[in-house]
Protein backbone atom coordinates (compact mmCIF):
# COMPACT_ATOMS: atom_id res chain seq x y z
CA UNK A 1 0.00 0.00 0.00
CA UNK A 2 1.17 3.24 -1.05
CA UNK A 3 2.17 5.96 1.92
CA UNK A 4 0.68 9.14 1.94
CA UNK A 5 3.67 10.71 0.61
CA UNK A 6 3.79 8.29 -1.91
CA UNK A 7 0.36 9.28 -3.23
CA UNK A 8 1.12 12.83 -3.42
CA UNK A 9 4.19 12.23 -5.29
CA UNK A 10 3.13 10.25 -7.68
CA UNK A 11 0.06 12.51 -8.34
CA UNK A 12 2.40 15.49 -8.72
CA UNK A 13 4.48 13.63 -11.30
CA UNK A 14 1.34 13.36 -13.55
CA UNK A 15 1.73 17.11 -14.20
CA UNK A 16 5.06 17.25 -16.11
CA UNK A 17 5.14 17.25 -19.84
CA UNK A 18 8.86 16.25 -21.79
CA UNK A 19 11.05 19.13 -21.86
CA UNK A 20 10.25 20.62 -18.48
CA UNK A 21 12.95 21.87 -16.29
CA UNK A 22 11.51 21.07 -12.87
CA UNK A 23 12.80 22.09 -9.27
CA UNK A 24 12.05 19.96 -6.51
CA UNK A 25 12.24 20.63 -2.77
CA UNK A 26 13.54 19.15 -0.03
CA UNK A 27 11.79 16.78 1.93
CA UNK A 28 8.27 15.25 0.32
CA UNK A 29 8.40 16.76 -3.58
CA UNK A 30 11.83 15.04 -3.91
CA UNK A 31 10.08 11.72 -3.90
CA UNK A 32 8.46 13.25 -7.44
CA UNK A 33 11.24 12.23 -9.46
CA UNK A 34 10.78 8.85 -8.56
CA UNK A 35 7.63 8.87 -10.27
CA UNK A 36 8.56 10.60 -13.60
CA UNK A 37 8.63 7.65 -16.47
CA UNK A 38 12.23 8.31 -17.51
CA UNK A 39 11.11 8.27 -21.32
CA UNK A 40 9.76 11.63 -20.69
CA UNK A 41 12.44 13.21 -20.53
CA UNK A 42 11.67 15.66 -17.70
CA UNK A 43 14.90 17.77 -16.64
CA UNK A 44 15.53 18.37 -12.71
CA UNK A 45 17.28 21.60 -11.40
CA UNK A 46 18.70 21.79 -8.00
CA UNK A 47 19.74 25.84 -6.92
CA UNK A 48 23.05 24.58 -5.36
CA UNK A 49 24.26 24.42 -8.85
CA UNK A 50 22.81 21.24 -10.67
CA UNK A 51 20.61 20.48 -13.49
CA UNK A 52 19.89 16.90 -15.24
CA UNK A 53 19.33 15.26 -11.72
CA UNK A 54 19.21 11.22 -12.07
CA UNK A 55 17.55 8.73 -9.98
CA UNK A 56 18.05 8.58 -5.90
CA UNK A 57 21.49 6.78 -6.29
CA UNK A 58 21.48 2.87 -4.50
CA UNK A 59 22.15 2.36 -0.83
CA UNK A 60 25.92 2.14 -0.88
CA UNK A 61 26.66 3.89 -3.91
CA UNK A 62 26.06 7.18 -2.56
CA UNK A 63 28.40 10.46 -3.38
CA UNK A 64 28.95 12.46 -0.69
CA UNK A 65 30.17 14.93 -2.57
CA UNK A 66 26.96 14.96 -4.99
CA UNK A 67 23.73 16.57 -3.11
CA UNK A 68 20.46 18.31 -3.97
CA UNK A 69 19.94 21.49 -1.98
CA UNK A 70 18.53 19.53 1.22
CA UNK A 71 21.86 17.81 1.11
CA UNK A 72 20.71 14.42 0.25
CA UNK A 73 22.70 12.35 -2.28
CA UNK A 74 21.76 12.40 -5.98
CA UNK A 75 23.09 10.87 -9.24
CA UNK A 76 23.46 13.23 -12.31
CA UNK A 77 22.63 11.82 -15.91
CA UNK A 78 24.46 11.70 -18.92
CA UNK A 79 24.12 15.89 -19.98
CA UNK A 80 23.85 16.87 -16.78
CA UNK A 81 25.71 20.14 -15.65
CA UNK A 82 27.50 21.60 -12.50
CA UNK A 83 27.62 25.29 -11.89
CA UNK A 84 27.69 28.20 -9.22
CA UNK A 85 25.05 29.28 -7.43
CA UNK A 86 24.97 32.42 -9.26
CA UNK A 87 24.14 30.42 -12.52
CA UNK A 88 21.86 28.69 -10.88
CA UNK A 89 19.59 31.73 -9.18
CA UNK A 90 20.22 33.15 -12.79
CA UNK A 91 18.13 30.15 -14.36
CA UNK A 92 15.34 30.53 -12.11
CA UNK A 93 15.20 34.47 -11.46
CA UNK A 94 15.42 34.22 -15.39
CA UNK A 95 12.30 32.65 -15.57
CA UNK A 96 13.84 29.65 -17.20
CA UNK A 97 12.11 26.58 -14.44
CA UNK A 98 8.47 25.46 -15.77
CA UNK A 99 7.65 23.95 -12.21
CA UNK A 100 8.74 23.92 -8.62
CA UNK A 101 7.57 21.68 -6.50
CA UNK A 102 7.41 22.86 -2.48
CA UNK A 103 6.57 21.68 1.02
CA UNK A 104 4.19 24.05 2.86
CA UNK A 105 3.69 24.32 6.89
CA UNK A 106 0.65 26.52 5.82
CA UNK A 107 -1.05 27.53 2.21
CA UNK A 108 -3.89 29.46 1.94
CA UNK A 109 -7.04 30.46 -0.27
CA UNK A 110 -4.93 33.63 -1.74
CA UNK A 111 -2.24 31.58 -3.14
CA UNK A 112 0.00 32.53 0.07
CA UNK A 113 2.91 30.64 1.25
CA UNK A 114 4.20 29.73 4.72
CA UNK A 115 6.81 27.07 4.35
CA UNK A 116 10.33 28.12 6.54
CA UNK A 117 9.85 28.98 9.65
CA UNK A 118 7.87 29.01 13.37
CA UNK A 119 8.45 32.00 15.23
CA UNK A 120 10.95 30.70 18.36
CA UNK A 121 12.30 27.29 16.91
CA UNK A 122 15.76 27.27 15.50
CA UNK A 123 15.26 26.61 11.62
CA UNK A 124 18.32 26.34 8.43
CA UNK A 125 16.24 29.22 7.04
CA UNK A 126 14.31 29.28 3.97
CA UNK A 127 17.17 28.64 1.06
CA UNK A 128 15.81 29.37 -2.64
CA UNK A 129 11.87 29.01 -1.96
CA UNK A 130 11.82 32.72 -2.30
CA UNK A 131 13.12 32.86 -5.52
CA UNK A 132 11.49 29.71 -6.51
CA UNK A 133 8.03 30.55 -5.88
CA UNK A 134 8.50 34.15 -7.74
CA UNK A 135 10.77 32.55 -10.43
CA UNK A 136 9.09 29.63 -11.29
CA UNK A 137 6.28 29.51 -13.53
CA UNK A 138 4.39 26.97 -11.76
CA UNK A 139 4.31 26.82 -8.08
CA UNK A 140 3.09 23.07 -6.97
CA UNK A 141 2.49 22.63 -3.35
CA UNK A 142 3.48 18.89 -1.93
CA UNK A 143 1.81 18.89 1.32
CA UNK A 144 -0.33 16.20 3.74
CA UNK A 145 -3.79 18.06 4.41
CA UNK A 146 -3.18 18.38 7.93
CA UNK A 147 -0.66 18.49 10.20
CA UNK A 148 0.56 15.96 12.77
CA UNK A 149 -2.36 17.16 15.31
CA UNK A 150 -4.66 16.98 12.46
CA UNK A 151 -5.22 20.74 12.16
CA UNK A 152 -5.90 22.18 8.85
CA UNK A 153 -2.58 22.83 6.67
CA UNK A 154 -5.21 24.61 4.15
CA UNK A 155 -6.85 27.80 5.65
CA UNK A 156 -8.40 30.82 4.76
CA UNK A 157 -5.21 32.84 5.52
CA UNK A 158 -1.55 31.86 6.74
CA UNK A 159 -0.81 32.82 10.14
CA UNK A 160 2.61 32.03 9.91
CA UNK A 161 5.56 34.13 8.21
CA UNK A 162 5.31 33.77 4.91
CA UNK A 163 7.40 32.75 1.96
CA UNK A 164 5.38 34.16 -0.46
CA UNK A 165 2.15 35.95 -1.14
CA UNK A 166 -0.21 35.23 -4.22
CA UNK A 167 2.48 32.55 -6.16
CA UNK A 168 0.99 29.27 -5.24
CA UNK A 169 -0.89 27.64 -8.58
CA UNK A 170 -1.71 24.44 -7.33
CA UNK A 171 -2.26 22.05 -4.01
CA UNK A 172 -1.65 18.40 -4.48
CA UNK A 173 -2.53 16.47 -1.08
CA UNK A 174 -3.77 12.84 -0.11
CA UNK A 175 -7.25 13.99 -0.58
CA UNK A 176 -7.72 15.93 -3.49
CA UNK A 177 -5.98 17.91 -6.22
CA UNK A 178 -6.76 21.76 -5.84
CA UNK A 179 -6.18 24.48 -8.05
CA UNK A 180 -5.91 28.18 -6.52
CA UNK A 181 -8.16 30.92 -8.54
CA UNK A 182 -8.98 33.81 -8.23
CA UNK A 183 -12.38 33.13 -6.90
CA UNK A 184 -9.99 30.91 -4.17
CA UNK A 185 -9.79 27.35 -3.96
CA UNK A 186 -11.00 24.99 -6.34
CA UNK A 187 -11.04 20.90 -6.17
CA UNK A 188 -10.51 19.53 -8.90
CA UNK A 189 -9.50 16.18 -8.11
CA UNK A 190 -10.74 14.23 -4.82
CA UNK A 191 -9.86 10.95 -3.03
CA UNK A 192 -12.93 8.23 -3.14
CA UNK A 193 -11.68 7.63 0.56
CA UNK A 194 -13.36 10.72 1.20
CA UNK A 195 -16.91 12.54 1.09
CA UNK A 196 -16.77 16.52 -0.02
CA UNK A 197 -18.17 17.64 3.66
CA UNK A 198 -15.64 15.20 5.31
CA UNK A 199 -13.08 17.22 2.91
CA UNK A 200 -14.40 20.25 3.89
CA UNK A 201 -14.42 19.56 7.61
CA UNK A 202 -10.61 18.80 7.36
CA UNK A 203 -9.90 22.29 5.58
CA UNK A 204 -9.70 25.96 6.71
CA UNK A 205 -10.39 28.04 4.01
CA UNK A 206 -13.69 27.88 1.73
CA UNK A 207 -13.52 25.10 -0.94
CA UNK A 208 -15.21 25.28 -4.32
CA UNK A 209 -15.74 22.01 -6.81
CA UNK A 210 -15.32 21.69 -9.93
CA UNK A 211 -18.21 21.10 -11.92
CA UNK A 212 -16.18 17.98 -13.76
CA UNK A 213 -14.76 16.81 -10.31
CA UNK A 214 -12.77 14.06 -11.13
CA UNK A 215 -11.85 10.96 -8.78
CA UNK A 216 -8.07 11.33 -7.78
CA UNK A 217 -5.76 9.19 -9.34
Amino acid sequence: MNTIKEIIAKRIAKEFKPGNLVNLGIGLPTMVADYVPKDEDVIFQSENGLVGLGPKPEEGKEDQDLTNAGAMPVTILPGGAFFDSATSFGIIRGGHVDFTVLGALQVDGLGNLANWTIPGKLVPGMGGAMDLVTGAKEVIIATTHTDKHGNPKILKECTLPLTAKGQVNMIVTELAVMEVTKEGILVTEMSPSITREELISKTGAELTFASDLKEYL
